[in-house]
């Protein structure tokens, strides 16, 4: 029985297509509509990665003016509340030259501060955004239809999926948030992603890195290329969620320095010393951050704002005049890091914003040894 749950466990798993790629492929849909005068039943985007997509379109209507087209989203083999969903883009002509893009029903609105997204707005994330609107504007160059453009995205089941997320407590009212950086939904499998953070490791290794950048996601890989542009690729590492595991992983192998790069949702839940950080391990904990900003010298009104923020990022925001904040966040993350590997190795911890702005930077050698801190 246990060798048929591991067997299980390692197959490989099925990607799925996060809500901004569908939104792409249902507005490209819609547009070939409505210029062709006919129905699409299917679409090909490209996605961020790179990497050319084709979507199935469940149904396609049009007139002379407008277009409907609608995709089933499909979230692989770790599917999450919006697997499933129905995606619904409406494309009409503006009278006008240029571009609208807006959410309908089941798409949410901004009404905090701290998201990607000012208030008011439909929580239509930045890549996505950037996708539909570069896939219009393709679209309407290769068919020489120079016309003003207006799209309405829509999730019809939008309003009760949203129960089943974070979104009210973030500010996001009325529905779900068209998300994804990368358009693919990559399966959360810990076995597999743990068995790459070993393998990558130990490539590293073996091509003489002694010094690895341990990033939480593609953001912050990014960003620590930019810093250490003299180490060799193997020497960066996509540890993702599994901050304690990677930093074993690495002191069981002998190397000898770890950088760690992250955003404040996550290395606030390392500097409590969380090691697994994924969002349905560990929520955010606002009292911690508001005792460390009170800590750095916030004021009570400053404080009284931190004790209201929805999302790590806002308190960032909020604590931007206190760089103590951010060193003492760092000092927590390398501290707590070295609890974690028992020290006998140096680790580096650089915050960074959502935008790569650096937030702080601080080094500790040793076992929480004071003397052996280093800021950056």
């Amino acid at each position: 029985m246990e060798a048929k749950m591991e067997a299980k466990e390692e197959k490989p798993l099925r990607y799925g297509y996060t809500t901004g790629a569908n939104a792409t492929a249902a507005t490209k849909a819609a547009l070939l509509a409505l210029i062709h005068q006919e129905t699409v039943e299917e679409a090909t985007i490209m996605l961020p990665i790179g990497q050319e997509v084709t979507f199935t379109i469940v149904k396609c209507e049009f007139t002379r003016d407008m277009a409907v087209a609608e995709v089933i989203k499909d979230g692989g083999d770790d599917p999450d509340a919006t697997h499933g969903a129905l995606i619904q883009s409406t494309v009409s002509w503006l009278d006008t030259p240029g571009f609208v893009l807006d959410g309908g029903i089941g798409v949410g609105r901004v009404t905090k501060p701290g998201l990607p997204v000012p208030i008011g707005e439909a929580a239509i994330n930045p890549v996505p955004r950037k996708m539909i609107t570069e896939t219009v504007e393709a679209v309407l160059a290769d068919h020489g239809a120079n016309r003003g453009v207006k799209v309405i995205i829509s999730v019809p089941d939008g309003e009760e999926i949203a129960k089943k997320t974070l979104n009210s407590r973030l500010g996001i009212v009325g529905g779900i948030s068209i998300l994804g950086t990368r358009g693919i939904v990559v399966p959360f499998s810990t076995s597999a992603w743990k068995a790459s953070i070993v393998h990558a490791i130990n490539v590293a290794y073996e091509t003489g890195c002694r010094h690895l950048v341990l990033s939480t996601g593609g953001r912050s890989e990014k960003y620590g290329m930019e810093v250490y542009p003299e180490l060799p690729e193997e020497a960066f590492i996509e540890m993702g969620d599994f901050v304690g595991f990677t930093l074993q992983m690495c002191k069981r192998k002998g190397i000898e320095k770890v950088t760690l790069v992250g955003m404040m949702g996550k290395f606030s839940k390392v500097a409590q010393g969380v090691m697994m950080v994924h969002s349905k391990s560990a929520p955010v904990d606002f009292g911690f951050l508001t005792r460390v900003a009170e800590e750095s010298g916030a004021s009570e009104e400053l404080l009284a704002q931190l004790r209201e923020a929805t999302t790590a990022s806002y308190v960032g925001d909020l604590m931007m005049q206190h760089p103590l904040f951010f060193e003492k966040l760092c000092e927590a993350c390398c501290r707590e890091g070295l609890r974690e590997v028992k020290g006998g190795m140096t680790i580096e911890t650089i915050l960074i914003t959502l935008k790569g702005s650096l937030l702080g930077r601080t080094t500790w050698s040793g076992e929480n040894n004071e003397s052996d801190r280093h800021r950056g």
